[in-house]
């Protein structure tokens, strides 16, 4: 009973997909396991396919703290269709609505179950996400992308960092690149790790160590972004990049967080923000050239690393 809820909530996001007769992909439901240490947790995820028998490169796409319920950003169902029109696979897991978190946790209080919605925990979502992909004979195995925005940004960063082994054991096979759009760059991810000004929030004061991913990265950021600062983004890029890893970025100087979208920018008060004294308040907002930009950049890179063919 609980699998056909899940696929009855993924058919009413393949609306949205079904409505786009003009590209050569089809949407389905499908349901991912995870497990994250206890027991096995079902996700809810969308599958995207171009037309074809394949094998297709394919991409593991992560919401942000929105989710993908009624308050869902849709920037992680753009992107899916803008890839699969490209030729990719792309699965979308929720990672939130099976942990009793369908409006996502942009404005929640900090909980037990928020806890297990953290970056390192969806990471396991996306490595499980992976595996699946994995057991379909139009996806080319060895050529798999993840990517996210926002909480699923950092979650990107978490998912191809050098982590514990408790993580790394979930691993069926590895991403072959990665990209992170306006991720917090400001946490700990294997050997980097900032100082705040508040102990676990407020402004940082000092960047630690150096991230190390497994897989080639782009980060797309925002010059303008107080929600996830592009200067933490810069820094940790850059001491990658120095110290030969395959880390990349690239800052819009004007543009704000969730760039990719065609609301103006909002600053809403209620949203959780670690970079903020009090740790609340954020703003968002579209940059029409720099979203423009970030499609080509994204284009870009995937089509070097993961190749349609």
């Amino acid at each position: 009973m609980r699998r056909a809820f899940l696929l009855l909530v993924c058919a009413l996001a393949l609306a949205t997909v079904r409505a786009r007769a003009d590209v050569a992909y089809s949407g389905s439901g499908v349901v991912v396991t995870s497990r994250n240490g206890k027991a096995p947790l079902d996700l809810p995820a969308t599958l995207l396919k171009p037309a074809g028998n394949g094998p297709f490169p394919a991409i593991v796409m992560l919401h942000d703290c929105s989710g993908l319920g009624p308050r869902s950003s849709g920037a992680p169902l753009r992107w899916a269709s803008t890839l699969a029109a490209q030729g990719y696979v792309v699965i979308i897991p929720d990672s939130f609505l099976p942990r009793g978190l369908p409006d996502g946790v942009c404005t929640a209080p900090p909980s037990a179950q928020v806890t297990s919605a953290l970056p390192f925990a969806r990471a396991i979502d996306a490595y499980y996400a992976l595996g699946y992909l994995r057991t379909l004979s139009f996806v080319d195995r060895d050529h798999i992308g993840v990517m996210g925005g926002s909480h699923g940004g950092s979650t990107t960063l978490a998912t191809i960092s050098k982590v514990a082994p408790d993580i790394a054991a979930r691993r069926p096979g590895a991403f072959a690149a990665a990209v992170a759009l306006y991720p917090g760059c400001g946490a700990r991810y294997g050997g980097w790790s900032v100082v705040r000004a508040n102990g676990d929030h407020g402004p940082v004061t000092q960047f630690n160590g150096l991230y190390e991913p497994v897989a080639p990265l782009l980060i797309l950021v925002g010059g303008a972004d107080d929600w996830t600062p592009a200067e933490h983004c810069r820094v940790l890029a850059e001491r990658s990049a120095a110290a030969g890893l395959p880390v990349s970025i690239k800052i819009y100087p004007d543009a704000r967080h969730a760039f990719d979208s065609s609301n103006p920018p909002r600053y809403l008060a209620t949203r959780n923000n670690i970079n903020k004294p009090d740790a609340k308040g954020a703003t968002t907002g579209g940059d029409r050239a720099a979203w423009a930009d970030a499609v080509k950049e994204v284009t870009r890179f995937f089509a070097e690393h993961l190749g349609p063919k």
